[in-house]
C-alpha cells in the first residue's frame, strides 16, 4: 500500500486548516501559500473532501473553507479512504467477502489480513485532534507539515 500525493495532500490541507481555525473560512491560496500545494492541485482534491462532508464552503470576498466538525471527529483512516478508496495491502481484501478464488488454499493470506488488520488498527486509531496536539507539541521547533 502506498499512499497518492492526494492522500498526504488531503491529510496536510485538514490539519492546515485546523490549525488555523478561528471559525473563519479561509482561502484555499492561503493553504496553498503555508503548505506549497499549488491551487490547481487542491482544487482536484478539495471536492472530494467536501463532497464527503469534511469541509464547509462559501464564495465571496469573505470565501473559502473551513472544517465542517471538531478535529477529534476526523478519523486519519476516513480521510485517507475519501481520497485513496481502500487502503488493504493486497487487492484480494478490497471487498468485504475476498472473493479470490485461492484465498481457501492460499497459504500468505493469513499474513495480509494481520497487515491490513495492522495498518486499519493503527489509521483509524489517530484522529485531526491527535495530529493538531502534536503540532502544538512541537511548535518552534521547525516542525513542518
Amino acid at each position: 500500500m502506498k499512499i497518492s500525493t492526494k492522500g498526504r495532500y488531503a491529510l496536510r490541507v485538514m490539519l492546515d486548516l485546523a490549525i488555523h481555525n478561528t471559525g473563519e473560512y479561509i482561502p484555499l491560496k492561503d493553504v496553498s501559500q503555508r503548505q506549497g500545494i499549488t491551487v490547481k492541485y487542491l482544487e482536484q482534491i478539495i471536492p472530494q473532501l467536501k463532497k464527503g462532508g469534511y469541509l464547509k464552503s462559501t464564495r465571496g470576498n469573505s470565501g473559502g473553507y473551513r472544517l465542517a466538525r471538531e478535529p477529534r471527529e476526523y478519523v486519519i483512516g476516513d480521510i485517507l479512504r475519501i481520497m485513496e478508496g481502500s487502503l488493504a495491502p493486497v487487492s484480494c481484501l478490497e471487498d468485504e467477502a475476498n472473493l479470490c478464488e485461492m484465498s481457501n488454499a492460499c497459504l500468505t493470506l493469513d499474513f495480509w489480513k494481520g497487515l491490513d488488520k495492522a495498518i486499519s488498527d493503527y489509521v483509524n486509531s489517530v484522529t485531526l485532534q491527535d495530529l493538531l496536539d502534536q503540532y502544538h507539541n512541537t511548535q518552534g521547533n521547525d516542525y513542518s507539515i
